[in-house]
């Protein structure tokens, strides 16, 4: 009967727990970002014992917005004194071996870039050799 056809179907997708313990289940997701914005300070190439070295930079995006309630000038622009304005740095890292070599050689600081990568959250031990949380964009 249909009944039986549909619960056929229906134990097809659905999983138990214990199920899942014997197979691997894929299932997409997405971890992108792209960047628009000027480099902070030139590119340095840094390498950890044991692991490929990493071009590390930083990147300033701009949010802007219009703040009261003026009028807008006749050229069509805001007066500056009426926008607002929020700068946030992003630490940026690339490992592939071309492009982490050409990132060093030729970015600079105030280079206008494209950046696109994936997040990444992690922990680095600082100078005090203090554990930090850091967010990086993997490019």
């Amino acid at each position: 009967s249909w009944v039986c056809l549909f619960l056929q179907v229906l134990r097809q997708f659905v999983r138990h727990e214990s199920d899942a313990v014997g197979s691997l289940v894929l299932e997409r997701s997405m971890n992108r970002v792209q960047l628009l914005g000027r480099v902070g300070q030139d590119p340095v190439m840094r390498q950890v014992e044991g692991k490929n070295p990493v071009t590390i930079f930083s990147l300033a995006t701009n949010e802007m917005w219009r703040t009261g309630d003026s009028e807008v000038a006749q050229g069509g622009e805001y007066e500056p004194r009426d926008i607002s304005q929020k700068t946030t740095w992003h630490r940026i890292s690339v490992f592939r071996p071309g492009l982490r070599d050409v990132t060093y050689q030729y970015v600079k600081k105030g280079s206008r870039l494209f950046v696109e990568g994936k997040l990444d959250y992690g922990e680095y031990t600082d100078r005090n050799n203090v554990r930090r949380q850091a967010t990086t964009i993997i490019a």
